[in-house]
């Protein structure tokens, strides 16, 4: 396995880190990770470490304000700040990987990222992959607080509102004190202004959900806290893909890749994207 890294210029010239993971022999696909608020893409191995000896090449982008990459953390101006480097991420790996099918594969914020993407620029993907998609807030935030950071995000967006929740990212221990451990992951507060955008951006893919039309395969634990798992149901049942497949796994928590029967969730996602590889991968 081979490893490499660097940085590209996103939006207003902010140093953007990204990093992949290539097989040593031919490359028959690539996977582009996604990942969610407050982490990071180091924190996808056990993706890494199932696909690439299976020949996927795997690269990952750390957002505007997370990881390695510049920002503040947990803050954009508008959504598209994720949106609009996702784009120029994803032609990189294309331009390295010519020829080869590309798929996307998102998780929880960054399965709204992803969905957001896809309804203008699905094209160029041989499918997508969602966990845990950030379609719908969860119910154990108060409308009070859902209230006050519309208000503040317009007087105040960079104050911090929301706290991440650590100990509801996976039922293994060893994942949750990773997770607080690791000096990239932001435990800082969800801004005022990325919580209000975060919200518009759940309305509009609710909206326009039906842009999609790729292959589309859904992941979702049944006993995720940090999202509504409602919001994968919804969102399988407004794509207009005619290859699109739901899967809910019961009794795991939010990060399904990092969850104990990671092996099992990883494997259905890998027996999907195999049967839609060309002919001769």
């Amino acid at each position: 396995m081979k490893h490499q890294d660097g940085f590209f210029k996103g939006v207003r010239d902010a140093g953007l880190y990204h990093q992949g993971w290539l097989p040593d022999g031919e490359v028959k696909a690539a996977l582009v990770i996604v990942h969610g608020l407050g982490e990071h893409s180091g924190r996808y191995m056990n993706v890494v470490n199932r696909f690439v000896p299976e020949g996927y090449a795997v690269y990952g982008i750390d957002h505007l304000g997370h990881g390695r990459s510049d920002g503040q953390r947990l803050y954009v101006e508008r959504f598209t700040d994720y949106t609009e480097p996702l784009k120029a991420f994803i032609e990189m790996v294309r331009n390295r990987q010519p020829g080869k099918p590309v798929f996307m594969v998102g998780h929880s914020m960054g399965g709204l990222i992803g969905a957001l993407y896809l309804t203008a620029h699905q094209a160029g993907l041989a499918g997508a992959v969602l966990s845990g998609p950030a379609i719908k807030p969860s119910g154990n935030i108060p409308m009070a607080a859902i209230v006050a950071g519309r208000v503040l995000s317009l007087l105040m967006p960079r104050t911090g509102l929301v706290p991440l929740q650590a100990g509801e990212v996976s039922r293994d221990p060893a994942v949750v004190e990773a997770y607080l451990a690791d000096p990239l992951v932001c435990k800082e507060k969800i801004t005022a202004r990325l919580g209000a955008e975060m919200l518009d951006a759940m309305a509009r893919i609710r909206a326009e959900a039906g842009r999609i039309t790729l292959p589309l395969l859904i992941v979702q634990g049944g006993a995720d806290k940090l999202v509504d798992p409602a919001g994968a149901r919804l969102l399988c049942d407004a794509v207009s893909s005619p290859d699109k497949k739901l899967v809910v796994y019961d009794g795991l928590y939010h990060e399904v890749f990092n969850e104990p029967e990671h092996d099992r969730v990883l494997a259905d996602v890998e027996a999907w994207i195999e049967g839609r590889l060309p002919a001769g991968r």
